[in-house]
């Protein structure tokens, strides 16, 4: 462990040196659980604020036993640890789940019910579809045959009409639907040669989870290497090529880099909204098999906007101040992006990466308020996550951070980067180095209520303490973030929505009221729960569960 660590410190202030972070603002780190007994290569928070993390069912015994002292027979034999835990939040306790098929390299979304639908995975798990609701005592419900071809390295996303569309995978261009609307859906697909098309080599497709947002107009983006198109899924038709990503950087698996749909502002009931995709980092096409001879090429430090909405849109190119691979590129509540774990060179797979990054940065995408396009490098972890690592936005504003396995199996010593089961979170500069002090927004009062329903005006009460003068509706922004199902360097269904203040005042003391409209369509926000936050001089509240749509 001394070893680990003075490796994770020189790394640290070898960074520093070419990227100076400051101390007064760049946020700070705390251990939440130092061993949750699994590696967190799949996360999902529930609106109950727990967290379901899992890594896959064939690494071998884990850290922690399964409940009640039941054992299962899995394909490595006699297993009585389980692969699956809930993580309170509230008091970091750790609940053991059981989970019977494989889940390595898998794929989830959340219905609009809270529950989480997981697809896909290795072996016994390749067709499987599971489920998870958030109730205090439940546990996976699995069904071996749910999906019509195995799945591994597939996408899922959550659609307008409340189903989950699945894309790709290894040896699967093509896409499907949970649940089926028809019989025939029981044992057929959808063809999507694009993925096919975007396919490098049998050994490094380069295309694997791709990049998968849903645009305002109900369509999808779909990014996979170096292409994107816009699919209508609904007709199994292609209705826009985008332009190729300049540089000729490989961004999916392995040359794994990360993507984010930016804030979307809305305007009172109305349907559309203009979109734009960012995808960051990766590395050379050939970085996996290079990897593979023991030559570690180096990340790329690019990073493409593209506006998906716009009638000709083409690639706005930046440079962020680290080259990073297998990075995880998260929205804050204030509609900043936090781009946070990963490594400096080689690929994802086995053994295959070098020189973690342990500095998160921190990058402004001038899209709320009147801030321009900006990085900023923050405090660094001591705890390198490269392969398998995960990140997640709790409600209450700060990033939780867990897995890192870089192994077959489980291995904590005799290796450069040992199996990580511990949990961390990573408080953003907007809480500053002692905490958020007095001009944290509250939330006091919500009307109608925390479940509305599509285009309705939403009355918040909140309160900002310790200020000199008054608040003004130029400083406050209200959003909308969507839990998200984060694995392997892509949180799928990520999603941030920015309200329109039509009305604000304050009523007295320290007390305020905004008037927001709520979206308009399912294609901007499908019916499910979002962390809805106030934003004021650019620190956040406490984000309140609420769900918008039909049950």
């Amino acid at each position: 462990m001394k070893m680990k660590l003075a490796v994770a410190i020189a790394l640290s202030a070898l960074l520093l040196s070419t990227a100076e972070a400051s101390p007064e603002s760049s946020g700070r780190w705390k251990i939440l659980n130092r061993n949750i007994g699994i590696s967190a290569m799949h996360m999902q928070l529930f609106p109950n604020d727990k967290i379901v993390a899992y890594d896959r069912t064939d690494a071998g015994l884990s850290n922690i036993s399964l409940p009640f002292g039941d054992c299962l027979n899995l394909t490595k034999g006699v297993d009585c640890t389980a692969h699956s835990i809930e993580l309170n939040l509230a008091n970091r306790k750790v609940r053991p789940l059981i989970v019977t098929t494989d889940t390595f390299c898998s794929s989830g979304a959340l219905l609009s019910n809270g529950t989480l639908i997981q697809t896909g995975g290795y072996t016994s798990g390749e067709r499987a579809v599971r489920y998870l609701s958030p109730c205090d005592n439940c546990d996976w419900i699995e069904n071996l045959h749910g999906l019509a071809v195995r799945r591994w390295y597939s996408t899922n996303h959550i659609l307008p009409d409340g189903r989950v569309i699945i894309v790709g995978g290894r040896d699967q261009p093509n896409y499907e639907f949970f649940p089926k609307y028809s019989p025939w859906e029981l044992n057929h697909t959808f063809p999507l040669p694009f993925l096919s098309e975007t396919t490098d080599h049998r050994d490094w497709e380069n295309n694997l989870y791709p990049f998968v947002h849903l645009c305002p107009d109900g369509n999808l983006f779909v990014f996979a290497n170096t292409k994107a198109i816009l699919l209508d899924y609904v007709n199994n038709k292609v209705v826009k090529y985008f332009p190729d990503i300049p540089g000729g950087i490989a961004r999916n698996y392995p040359s794994t880099g990360s993507s984010v749909l930016l804030p979307m502002s809305l305007k009172s009931n109305v349907t559309h909204a203009r979109a734009e995709v960012m995808v960051c980092g990766g590395s050379e096409p050939t970085s996996f098999c290079n990897a593979k001879n023991g030559t570690f090429l180096p990340a790329s430090n690019t990073c493409g906007r593209l506006v998906i909405t716009d009638e000709a849109p083409q690639w706005q190119m930046e440079e962020m101040p680290i080259a990073r691979i297998m990075g995880d590129m998260i929205l804050l509540p204030t509609g900043d992006v936090l781009i946070i774990n990963g490594a400096g060179k080689g690929s994802a797979g086995w053994e295959y990466a070098r020189d973690p990054v342990m500095h998160p940065v921190l990058y402004k995408p001038g899209i709320i308020g009147n801030e321009g396009r900006s990085f900023e490098v923050l405090s660094p972890s001591l705890i390198p996550r490269v392969y398998h690592s995960t990140a997640h936005l709790a409600s209450d504003g700060r990033v939780l951070v867990g897995g890192s396995n870089a192994h077959k199996e489980y291995r904590f010593s005799g290796v450069l980067f040992p199996t990580e089961l511990s949990m961390e979170a990573f408080y953003p500069p907007y809480f500053g180095n002692k905490g958020l002090g007095l001009t944290r927004p509250q939330i006091i009062t919500l009307e109608p209520g925390d479940d509305f329903g599509y285009g309705v005006r939403l009355c918040i009460g909140f309160t900002v303490v310790g200020l000199s003068s008054d608040v003004l509706k130029e400083g406050v922004t209200v959003t909308m973030v969507s839990p998200s199902f984060t694995t392997h360097s892509f949180s799928m269904n990520q999603r941030m929505l920015v309200l329109e203040v039509e009305r604000f005042s304050r009523i007295r003391g320290e007390r305020y009221e905004a008037i927001v409209v709520a979206p308009a369509s399912t294609a901007l926000a499908p019916a499910g729960y979002y962390m809805l936050f106030v934003v004021h001089g650019g620190v956040p509240s406490q984000g309140k569960w609420v769900h918008i749509g039909q049950w």
